[in-house]
């Protein structure tokens, strides 16, 4: 057993009395492997917001070596000097509204800046519109602030990134629809063809992947969540249920050609063919058993102790973040496992498990939930046991999946998120998971405050949502060798995971750049809520050689900027 593990093991035995479940293949908590690297924070710019979604999504120019970042507080994208990576100073704000469109029209007041992409000295920011079921735009920009052109793209464009050739950008427009749930836009993907001359475009160069194709023939695999109220109207032209259910989150373009979109909610990624502009297949992620061994969980934020337990749980990766690399000809995935639920005042799939099963039952002859009462040393007897807050009473879970087919019962439950990071095939086959690694290596190095949330400290009132919330995750290689760096949403830091083989990726390093003993919303208590993240490998670093990590810390209003050293 590994250091980390050994001493998490004893943390969780000394707070519950319990061994904690040791995971079958320990090199997820090993410590340094060969060539390993070490994070060391060198500089913060402050936005002097407080939970104010004041500093979400970076990107890097290096011919400047100035830093996009989205302060969708502000409706702004900050530009930070970092040729001085140990003071990072605000140049300017690259200000949307009032942008003139290809189409005619003008970005207007109240448009939100959600996303920010550079490349090859052009900046590209997502903006949604003032209404987020309308239409939004991207913004171009030149890297010293002058606006450049602005064409239209899908409601709710939430991501945007240029593909490695730069000929190529890509928005995901989520199409989330109104708090009332009567209003669904489609989902979908714009292509935009800049070939470098973004000032000439035209509405002409936007082309959009939509997911019609499976409202018709093509068949959906079962596993795809589609799910709550059908708002589609049946009409010829317009979108059905999967079109407007389907919502991109987060795209990674792996080649001039093709790149993959998760889509969050329906635990899904898809594959776009970016020659054609289509989609050509959606692939499920599947589900975490927290039942296997590693698997565990801390279910419950009124259980008093760090309690990291195997339960008969599905956790739903529903990845936010993601990255890709080759490796031995191969493209994989790697993705932040956060978890998300549609939870508005029209349609809501979230609730506490208690309150569930006061109305709907879990079924006492799941086989499933029978063989753990039947096997469990918790303390738990039945079914209805499972209910108590100090079992998975308090977990937020799912109505959304795992009823009976008569409606009369669940036989299985589920919850948001894996708590973890995981790399996948193209195909959406799983080579790795970190388990229960994240939840261990936090109560490890912060015993007192292990599932805090970002806006208070506290010491496990995460247990119950989503754990530590793995946001986003970024890949870089130093010495030859390939790192993940995950963001954790609500603890906070990153995590450092070597990934050069993925059949044998390994734990290395986690830091976080926060103070517990400040209150929240001060100076002094560092970064909170980790969001977007941006490797700046060593040729394009302000320090020659010396790579840098940048992070944008949404709950703080903070970006942190950290050396990359050889352990």
């Amino acid at each position: 057993m590994s250091k980390t593990m050994a001493a998490t093991a004893a943390l969780t035995v000394a707070l519950t009395g319990t061994a904690a479940p040791v995971h079958a293949d320990e090199r997820h908590s090993a410590g340094t492997g060969p060539g390993g690297v070490a994070l060391s924070a060198v500089g913060t710019y402050r936005t002097g917001s407080f939970d104010a979604a004041a500093a979400e999504i970076v990107a890097h120019d290096p011919r400047s070596q100035r830093l996009f970042v989205v302060n969708a507080a502000a409706a702004t994208v900050e530009v930070l000097d970092i040729s001085d990576p140990s003071a990072p100073a605000k140049l300017l704000d690259l200000r949307v509204a009032g942008v003139a469109a290809a189409d005619g029209s003008v970005v207007g007041e109240g448009a939100v800046a959600n996303s920010v992409a550079v490349h090859d000295g052009v900046v590209a920011v997502a903006v949604e519109a003032a209404d987020r079921t309308d239409d939004g735009w991207v913004v171009f920009f030149d890297t010293g602030g002058g606006a450049l052109n602005a064409v239209r793209v899908g409601a709710l464009p939430d991501m945007a990134t240029f593909t490695p050739d730069g000929r190529h950008l890509l928005v995901a427009n989520e199409g989330e629809p109104d708090d009332a749930h009567t209003v669904d836009p489609e989902g979908s993907v714009s292509v935009i063809r800049v070939n470098r001359r973004p000032a000439a475009l035209t509405q002409d160069d936007v082309r959009t992947a939509d997911f019609r194709a499976w409202d018709g023939d093509r068949e959906l695999h079962p596993d795809v969540r589609v799910f709550g109220p059908d708002l589609s109207t049946g009409e010829p032209g317009t979108p059905g249920r999967v079109a407007r259910n389907l919502e991109p989150e987060y795209i990674v373009a792996d080649t001039a050609y093709s790149a993959h979109v998760v889509l969050q909610e329906a635990n899904a990624f898809a594959v776009l063919d970016l020659r054609t502009a289509e989609f050509t297949d959606i692939v499920p992620f599947g589900v975490k058993d927290h039942l296997e061994p590693g698997n565990g969980l801390d279910a419950s934020d009124r259980d008093g102790a760090v309690r990291i337990e195997n339960w008969p749980v599905y956790g739903m990766y529903q990845p936010d973040g993601f990255d890709s690399y080759r490796w031995q000809g191969r493209t994989l995935l790697v993705t932040a496992n956060e978890g998300d639920s549609r939870d508005r005042d029209g349609y809501s799939e979230e609730a506490r498990l208690a309150d569930l099963v006061e109305e709907t039952p879990l079924c006492e002859d799941s086989p499933r939930l029978r063989d753990f009462v039947d096997g469990n040393d918790l303390g738990v007897t039945s079914p209805e046991g499972l209910a108590d807050d100090a079992a998975l009473g308090r977990l937020t879970v799912t109505a959304a999946d795992g009823l009976r087919e008569d409606g009369s019962c669940y036989e299985d439950v589920y919850a948001f998120g894996g708590r973890s990071f995981s790399i996948w095939t193209a195909d959406g086959e799983q080579l790795f998971d970190s388990g229960a690694d994240f939840e261990r290596i936090t109560a490890e190095a912060e015993p007192d405050f292990f599932n805090s949330n970002h806006t208070e400290n506290s010491f496990e009132s995460r247990s119950d949502d989503k754990g530590p919330e793995p946001e986003g995750v970024v890949l870089g290689e130093v010495s030859g060798r390939t790192y993940a760096f995950i963001g954790l949403e609500r603890v906070g830091g990153v995590m450092v995971y070597d990934v050069t083989d993925p059949n044998a990726a390994f734990h290395v390093q986690y830091l976080n750049n926060r103070d517990f003993s400040a209150e929240p919303g001060t100076r002094e208590a560092g970064d909170l809520g980790a969001e977007g993240l941006a490797f700046i490998a060593g040729d394009d670093s302000p320090v020659p050689g010396v790579p840098l990590l940048a992070v944008a810390n949404e709950v703080s209003g903070s970006t942190t900027l950290y050396r990359v050293d050889p352990a």
